[in-house]
This record gives C-alpha cells, structure tokens and sequence, in this order.
C-alpha cells in the first residue's frame, strides 16, 4: 500500500523541480546565471512535499481526511519563517548601495550551493541540513509504516495521547513531534538566518578587506612631477 506515497512524492518533486527549472523557485535571487540554490526555499519544499504527499496519501488510502498535528503545523511554520526572513534580509541588502552579494556569484551545485554562504561551506548551515533531513527520512518512515499498521501502538497505554489516537486513528499517522525536536528544528533554522544578516557585510573602512571581498581598493593618485631646472634641459625627476 506504500507505493501510492512514493506516486504522490515523486508527482510533486517533479513539479517542483519543474516550477525551479522554468522560474528560478528554489533559487536566490541573483544577477548570476545560473542562480544558485536558496537553502531556505529548498526546505521549504522539502517539508512541503513530505506533508502534503502524507496527507493526499491517507485521504486516498483510508478515504478520510486526518487533521493535521500542532506540531506538523508548527513545523510548517518554522520553514515559512525561515523563507520569509530570508526573503526579507535579501531585500535590505539588495537596497543597500555598495554591497557585494555572494549570491550573486554563479550557483555551482545544488549541494553546495546551499551550504555556501559568503566565506565557503558553513557549519551553521550544515547542521540545519542535516537535522531537516533526518527528521525528514524519520517523518516519512513513521508515515509508511503507520500506513500498513496501527499507529496506536506507537503510544503507551493509560496515556492521553493512547485515547487520542484511539479516538481518530486516521489523524495520528502522520507522527506527533515532540517539543525538544521542534524546539531543535527552531534553533536551526533561526542560527541560519541569524547568521544570514551577517553575510554580504563588509566594512567600508578597510580597504584590505573590500579587496578580500571582490570590492576594489580606491585609486592611488599619480606622483608629483617636480622639474629641478626650469630654464633648462635637464629631464624631470618623479618623485613618489
């Protein structure tokens, strides 16, 4: 009964994929071609096509719609507000005269692209990653095997939780995350676009640094040409 998940997954990885080819969805936004990947807007895709293809799943297979966990809508939103602050911190930089934006270098590949931010391959944005990905393969785990099982067993008995599920088991196959992970998950996310602020700042006071980032230093002015003998033939001397 699984594979009508898969159907539904691959069906919307396509068009996402299809959506960034032809419109640039999953890219920043950039001057360079092509455009490198947007780390916030691949996640928001990621858990987008995860729930959405657990939910049109359980609808087909078990004819009912489940009512979505506040913690599956609490995920959701902790990606949105990651795209939503990252959309807004490339607006300031792209109004703000002078700034050399890395995304504006030519995206090289997907992985990369969404580990780089100014300085090369980050650790901030690898732990978010990775965690996103895990909790990704471990929600779509749990969804395959609620779908061919009782999800009730998951819980312990004498448990709220236990009645709940008891209830409306239709709603509890996509799984309950607990508060640390979602707290985890937050954390990530917002280091991501805390730190995103920092990118793309360069002092404009230190000319060393400017050069570093690809702005160039101001010109030096040509040398003083000083003549030792106006009223005669001798050659002008430069002096630095």
């Amino acid at each position: 009964m699984v594979y009508q998940f898969w159907i539904v997954f691959l069906i919307l990885s396509f068009i996402i994929i299809y959506c960034d080819r032809k419109y640039s969805m999953l890219r920043d936004t950039s001057v360079a071609v092509p455009q490198p990947y947007s780390w916030a807007r691949v996640q928001l895709a990621w858990w987008t096509v995860i729930i959405l293809s657990s939910f049109i799943s359980i609808f087909f297979l078990k004819g009912s719609v489940p009512n979505l966990h506040q913690s599956t809508v609490i995920l959701l939103g902790i990606s949105a507000a990651t795209t939503a602050t990252a959309r807004i911190i490339d607006i300031s930089d792209l109004q703000t005269a002078g700034i050399n934006r890395h995304q504006n270098q030519q995206g090289s590949n997907f992985f990369l692209d969404i580990l780089s931010d100014q300085n090369g391959a980050s650790i901030h944005r690898f732990q978010a990653i990775v965690f996103n990905g895990v909790f990704g393969v471990w929600f779509i785990s749990t969804v395959l095997n609620n779908l061919t099982h009782d999800p009730c067993t998951l819980y312990k008995a004498g448990t709220q939780a236990l009645t709940d599920c008891a209830n409306d088991p239709i709603s509890f196959i996509m799984p309950a995350i607990s508060n640390n992970n979602l707290i985890l998950l937050g954390l990530s996310s917002a280091t991501y676009a805390a730190l995103k602020t920092t990118e793309n700042k360069v002092p404009a006071t230190n000319p060393a640094g400017n050069a570093a980032a690809g702005n160039p230093a101001p010109p030096v002015p040509p040398a003083a040409t000083v003549n030792p003998n106006p009223g005669g033939n001798a050659p002008n001397v430069n002096v630095a």
